[in-house]
């Protein structure tokens, strides 16, 4: 049957794919609307599929909270290129997958793939067909949820949509929490203080510590001493409270809380692509490539 340029409009408005795309698939429906977006449903799922094994480290992270502060959730999105980041599709879906974290909760990055979204699509649908509409590997990489004590409120900064933080503060006033925020985003604690540092990280860098210390040729008790000391530096520049204050390098972190009469008990720190091994393309042999082919 033919299809008319009315029919392929609906489809493209539904759906939001491309217009040849739209008429492929009311063609081989016999113009049935439904089963035409049931059809690019599965297209679009399998096309996630082929690009799943493709390296995605760009992307945004997106941070939401609750009207009262008292409950925040943070998501990394990732996609293969920073273009697709700045998309205004992918955006949304990003934001749309942090509110339904904030909202349902999940255990899980698979149980978070099975909510419904206000589309009528669950996570992973959407992000199938967001797939096969930008072509790239889109993944949802990991989230966090946050819960403040009703003492406390949940504080946040975001760098761009690279690097985000949010910090749970007791006492203090929204301005100190975003810049407490701040300061976390740039200076990359690994816990708020001392004794929260893993006993594994420690014990590593003591081993480093020592083996350093003993090329000097020192004696022992001058050695135990210099590893006291630098220990100590150590904890005091991996630690939130043993930090110096970015605006103010001259004051710790601890001295400026104590002066606002605030306390940090908890941070999270997400940046895109941390820890994902980011493949180097070799865009000069891929052209090559394509153009050997075709001869």
């Amino acid at each position: 049957m033919a299809i008319s340029a009315a029919q392929v409009k609906e489809l493209r408005e539904r759906t939001g794919a491309g217009m040849m795309d739209c008429k492929k698939m009311l063609t081989e429906t016999n113009g049935d609307m439904d089963a035409a977006i049931d059809l690019m449903r599965k297209s679009g799922a399998a096309k996630a599929d082929k690009k799943a094994g493709r390296t995605a480290a760009e992307g945004r992270v997106v941070i939401v909270l609750s009207d009262d502060k008292k409950e925040g959730a943070m998501v990394e999105v990732n996609s293969e290129t920073d273009f697709v980041a700045k998309d205004d599709n992918f955006a949304s879906f990003a934001q749309a997958v942090a509110a339904q974290t904030l909202a349902d909760k999940p255990a899980d990055v698979a149980a978070l793939s099975e909510l419904p979204l206000d589309s009528g699509e669950s996570v992973g649908e959407a992000r199938a067909n967001l797939v096969a509409k930008i072509g790239e590997n889109i993944q949802v990489r990991r989230f966090e949820l946050l819960s403040a004590a009703d003492d406390s409120e949940i504080c946040y900064y975001q760098h761009g949509e690279k690097i985000g933080v949010a910090v749970i503060l007791k006492g203090g006033d929204d301005a100190l929490g975003k810049d407490i925020a701040m300061h976390i985003a740039a200076s990359r604690p690994i816990c708020v203080s001392e004794n929260e540092v893993p006993a594994e990280v420690l014990e590593k860098e003591k081993e480093i510590l020592i083996a350093q210390a003993q090329d000097s040729g020192k004696p022992m008790e001058i050695i135990e001493k210099m590893i006291q000391g630098r220990l100590r530096k150590y904890l005091a520049e991996v630690t939130l409270l043993g930090q110096s204050f970015v605006k103010n390098p001259d004051q710790t972190v601890a001295d400026l809380l104590k002066e606002a009469g605030a306390e940090v008990t908890s941070f999270i720190r997400y940046e895109v692509g941390e820890g994902i091994e980011k493949v180097q393309e070799d865009f000069a042999a891929e052209v090559m490539a394509e153009v050997n082919k075709s001869k």
